[in-house]
């Protein structure tokens, strides 16, 4: 996430484990993907075991094939490519039941590793479905604006009414053809301004009032926001020109700020987990222990010392 900072502390010492959590969730934040379809829409069945449309869905969108809550189905390539992988795949597995293999003492760890990986990732998404709200992501995203728009320059203009319904108006006449700067004269309120196209000059973004500043970023070179309200009424502004290169927008940046709240109320959520576990950790193997420092023997009354080094045991550095 190169464009992101995050003015939290605490974000960049989060655990391997919510790393591979967030990075083995289909390959993108789980705030972005649509909810698939979970009913028994059987796909096939294998020795009578079924493989549900749903299944055939999820692996698709997991290697990148479909975006979520695209269509997809019968008689299309990526369909079919995935569905004959999943038939494979479940007759592998009926054949390592059928020798035994899941009996195995090694092999029931490893199951219950893998069950413990896939109730993480379902955690991380029931996280983002219920933490990482709309107001969060809107908030942290006027956090970026301002740090993308540390020194950014920006010509822009306005026009200034006092209603709602009548900024509505002149965006939708602008929208339909007019000039932005054609309506300036007869209708902005701003006095300063309306004789000047009703242009504000360069301005820095971070030194203007909320919302000022996500609405400029939001807004390209040459085009014209939609209606947005201040203490001085209702305005429509048209971005001219940039002295540098503009921010990203919050749809562009979207995906990179879910990720990172999903971050920190992952962190979050495993430092109060830590506190309230009771975990042990286990002892070292016996032949991990280190050797009993070497002792002189005692010399005897009017006896010389024995000065000979002792030698070294296998292993240790002198």
């Amino acid at each position: 996430m190169p464009y992101l900072k995050t003015p939290k502390a605490g974000v960049n010492c989060l655990s391997g484990a919510i790393f591979l959590l967030l990075a083995a969730a289909c390959g993108g934040p789980p705030a972005e993907e649509t909810p698939l379809r979970i009913e028994g829409a059987v796909a096939a069945t294998v020795n009578g075991d079924p493989i549900f449309v749903s299944d055939v869905e999820l692996e698709a969108v997991a290697r990148g094939l479909v975006t979520p809550g695209q269509a997809i189905g019968p008689g299309q390539a990526d369909y079919d490519s995935v569905l004959n992988q999943l038939v494979e795949e479940k007759l592998m597995a009926q054949e390592a039941l059928r020798r035994g293999l899941d009996k195995d003492p090694a092999s029931k760890r490893r199951l219950e590793r893998a069950r413990d990986v896939i109730l993480g990732n379902l955690l991380v998404e029931n996280v983002v479905a219920e933490e990482v709200t709309e107001e969060e992501i809107e908030a942290m995203y006027k956090v970026q604006v301002g740090f993308q728009q540390d020194d950014d320059e920006v010509l822009v203009a306005h026009i200034l009414v006092a209603t709602q319904d009548e900024a509505q108006a002149l965006f939708d006449r602008i929208q339909a053809g007019e000039s932005f700067e054609s309506l300036v004269f007869d209708h902005s309120a701003d006095q300063r301004t309306r004789m000047e196209n009703g242009s504000l000059g360069y301005v820095q973004p971070n030194d203007e009032p909320d919302p000022f500043p996500v609405v400029i970023a939001n807004t390209g070179v040459g085009e014209v926001s939609p209606p947005f309200e201040t203490a001085d009424g209702w305005h429509i502004l048209k971005v001219k020109d940039r002295r540098s290169a503009p921010p990203k927008t919050r749809d562009e940046m979207r995906p990179e700020i879910v990720t990172l709240l999903t971050f920190e109320e992952m962190a979050k959520l495993i430092r109060r987990l830590k506190a309230e576990a009771k975990v042990h950790r286990g002892q070292p193997a016996l032949d991990e222990l280190a050797p009993a420092p070497y002792t002189a023997p005692d010399a005897g009354e009017g006896d010389e010392p024995d000065l000979e080094t002792p030698p070294a045991s296998e292993g240790t550095e002198l």
